[in-house]
């Protein structure tokens, strides 16, 4: 193993010779495993915590929160970006993730994509991004070319950066403004990051982007008050939704619902303050779409 290589690429010694281990002792060792990366992304809220403070920050002024990654760094992203948008009623292009390679089909020419960092560059310049938006770039290694790139041509343009790594001291960490290392250590396949690391990343994500929308008043006492009701699941989970927080009866929330054309926030606030529709939305956009501030407490 090259010493210089970063810990996420080195072997562990508890996982040598997992071919000779049985079916449960490998299931056994995969939980094991799995069950170190929650300390690990503890000991990284504080760096978490700062980094939501920024992305809230610039999406309250009407910025964007971009992901850059590559592989399954980048899938994991793609993925964030995608649930926000349905999850949080968040306009399209809010929330976006550039991942290298992400417009080729071919899996293999897709994966060196992930060492074309021009084309990290291109894509955030293609992108438009700037000062009023918060990037943040994601890569286990911390070493990838096309993020690197990426996160340079941002910091660049004067957006916020950002980035998540699973190793210290990484050349990504030191072209971004903050980062949250989250050092998992040796995965039990050697190299193959998208278990511990990848698992990791997607804790944070999930922090990162669900904090957020806490912070910019996207949810309410814990519900989902800002959820798109696009299919008969989701319009069943508005309903139960607007009757958890205001106690209304059955009828009474589908009469809301109908009466505020679905959307959630409006037919609590109706419901509370009990006022029609329109007054409900006056009170949201005066609140700046705050659901707490809205109905007064």
């Amino acid at each position: 193993m090259d010493e210089h290589a970063p810990v996420t690429e080195s072997r562990s010694g508890a996982s040598a010779d997992l071919d000779l281990l049985s079916t449960l002792e490998l299931a056994e060792l995969m939980n094991r495993a799995d069950a170190t990366v929650a300390g690990a992304v503890a000991q990284a809220s504080p760096a978490v915590a700062a980094v939501v403070d920024e992305i809230v920050a610039r999406l309250g002024d009407g910025g964007r929160l971009v992901y850059v990654g590559a592989g399954s760094s980048g899938r994991l992203a793609e993925l964030d970006a995608a649930e926000c948008e349905g999850t949080f009623s968040l306009s399209p292009g809010r929330v976006v993730a550039v991942v290298a390679g992400g417009d080729i089909g071919n899996e293999r020419t897709r994966a060196a994509a992930e060492d074309d960092a021009a084309a990290g560059t291109r894509a955030v310049e293609a992108l438009g991004v700037g000062a009023n938006d918060a990037v943040v770039a994601i890569s286990a290694s911390g070493r990838t070319p096309f993020v690197l790139a990426a996160a340079r041509a941002a910091r660049a343009a004067g957006a916020f950066t950002a980035c998540l790594v699973c190793n210290e001291g990484s050349p990504l960490a030191a072209a971004c403004e903050r980062d949250v290392t989250v050092v998992v250590g040796p995965e039990i396949l050697a190299g193959s990051t998208r278990l511990k690391a990848g698992t990791a990343q997607k804790l944070v994500l999930n922090m990162l982007s669900t904090i957020a929308m806490v912070r910019l008043g996207k949810t309410y006492a814990g519900l989902m008050v800002d959820v798109l009701p696009a299919n008969d699941k989701l319009r069943a989970r508005v309903h139960r939704i607007v009757g958890e927080a205001t106690g209304a009866s059955a009828s009474s929330v589908a009469e809301a619902l109908g009466a505020a054309g679905g959307e959630p926030k409006v037919a609590i606030v109706s419901l509370v303050a009990g006022v029609d529709a329109a007054s409900a939305r006056d009170r949201l956009a005066a609140a700046g779409g705050n659901l707490r501030e809205a109905i007064g407490g």
